[in-house]
């Protein structure tokens, strides 16, 4: 527990405010920081005798040579978690320090147990992509699933909604991302962790969809104060691990069609998601016969018209436009196609088209 970086760190902090040499000694008694360069991996033999009393040694210039390594000064234990795991040894007069070698055992004892924190987090966190990694296997091993939730105490209980959040300019390092968005909502049942540089996967788990909703509103929100770029693709409500690699793909889909929209429920789009998923002859053929030159200029058109139930009135409104204006443009459509957006099977097939892949030759 007690690494060479955390004893750099030690002796860089305490030596220039204590203006005198500190060296940090590991269980064997051997120097592994010191403001001395050529003191480092030497036995400390007033370490040794620490480490092996756990109290603390004085050493004075009349005791010079009675433990090989050692100068005039303190020597302390460090102490985590009831054990002594290391030495910290301060250089002077060990009757001018008894106050200061206190305060820098506990920063020391403080900064160990950070770093134990620290590790521990980053541990747990690698355990859960590591989850994460398995459930989005197309055949996962639920072995290997359930070692990782057991070694982390971690329970994922049914139904699951599946959040993809693809996040470009950020500045934020990933662990403290996770962490804000974990204490955003509050959910101990929640599986975060990223999937690759830019992309967060979240698994909302034992929740129905209306708290699903909540807690993606508390995602977002916590997203839009840390201003950054994103977009967040919703899967549909899933009951067992087996969806996870399903409902992972719906939601990459769901980004992939929708390019214009900051929140993307695939449900809302899931008929869409199945026309562009076909790319035989015949629908490429369908979709060029269907999307002529007037089609395609009044596309945006078309689709606040299908948003809008085939309703002129409130279509008009939503666009911005004079009711004649749109009533010119469906006319246009009907003369040059043959299909009438007024009439619900032509409407159909106007949005198939239009949902319809172009060649992906």
């Amino acid at each position: 527990m007690l690494t060479r970086e955390i004893a750099k760190t030690i002796v860089t902090e305490t030596s220039l405010r204590l203006n005198r040499n500190v060296n940090i000694m590991n269980e064997k008694g051997v120097i592994i920081g010191s403001g001395d360069a050529e003191r480092m991996d030497q036995i400390h033999e007033g370490a040794l005798e620490v480490l092996k009393t756990k109290e603390p040694l004085a050493v004075y210039k009349n005791d010079d040579g009675k433990w090989r390594g050692t100068h005039p000064g303190l020597n302390l234990p460090i102490s985590f978690q009831n054990q002594v795991v290391g030495v910290i040894g301060i250089t002077g007069n060990p009757d001018e320090m008894n106050d200061v070698g206190g305060l820098v055992k506990m920063t020391t004892e403080l900064m160990i147990k950070q770093e134990f924190i620290a590790r521990q987090l980053e541990w747990k966190q690698r355990t859960k992509e590591m989850i994460i990694e398995e459930l989005l296997r197309s055949v996962p091993s639920y072995e290997q699933i359930e070692r990782g939730m057991e070694l982390i105490e971690l329970k994922l209980p049914s139904p699951y909604t599946i959040l993809i959040v693809q996040i470009s300019n950020r500045s934020i390092p990933n662990h403290e991302l996770i962490q804000r968005i974990e204490r955003s909502i509050s959910h101990n049942d929640a599986l975060i962790g990223f999937i690759n540089v830019n992309t967060l996967f979240i698994g909302l788990c034992g929740t129905r969809e209306d708290r699903s909703k909540k807690l993606l509103n508390y995602i977002s929100s916590e997203l839009n104060r840390l201003s950054l770029q994103y977009r967040v693709a919703v899967s549909n409500v899933i009951n067992t691990f087996n969806d996870f690699s399903q409902a992972y793909q719906d939601c990459k889909l769901a980004l992939e069609i929708v390019i214009d929209q900051q929140l993307i429920f695939f449900a809302d789009v899931e008929p869409q998601a199945l026309l562009h998923q076909t790319n035989s002859a015949e629908a490429v053929r369908f979709r060029e016969r269907i999307v002529t030159n007037t089609v395609a200029k009044y596309a945006s058109t078309l689709t606040t018209f299908f948003e809008n139930n085939l309703n002129i009135q409130q279509t008009s409104e939503a666009m911005f436009i004079h009711r004649n204006t749109l009533v010119y443009r469906l006319n246009k459509i009907t003369k040059d196609t043959g299909y009438d957006p007024r009439e619900f099977r032509a409407a159909l097939t106007l949005q198939m088209a239009l949902w319809m892949p172009e060649s992906r030759d």
